[in-house]
């Protein structure tokens, strides 16, 4: 389940990116239509380029904070001989005392 959230919310992130791509092509189309040197035209361009790459970036640090919070989540277990959940992590994998039993 969590990696289907995990892929949802990278679709959101790229949905994201996208949008701002869009709209720094649009700004750039808008900036270059009213400048009336190269110059002007050539700042434009890497103004957009810019933003987009800024885009890009953002999206990447979202998938990253994507990830941490799909690994922070801790799976419960249960242990056989008890009537409740324990974290993954403080189950012993076998008895520590010689001739002990979960049951």
């Amino acid at each position: 389940m969590k990696g289907v959230k995990a892929k949802a919310a990278d679709a959101a992130s790229s949905a994201k990116e996208k949008m701002k791509e869009w709209t720094a092509k649009t700004e750039e189309k808008t900036e270059k239509a009213a400048a009336t040197t190269k110059g002007q035209k050539a700042a434009a361009h890497e103004r957009a380029k810019a933003k987009e790459a800024a885009a890009e970036m953002e999206k990447h640090e979202e998938k990253a904070a994507h990830r941490t919070a799909a690994e922070a989540h801790v799976p419960l277990t249960h242990v056989p001989g008890t009537r409740r959940h324990h974290v993954a992590a403080a189950v012993p994998p076998h008895p520590t005392v010689p001739g002990e039993k979960y049951y």
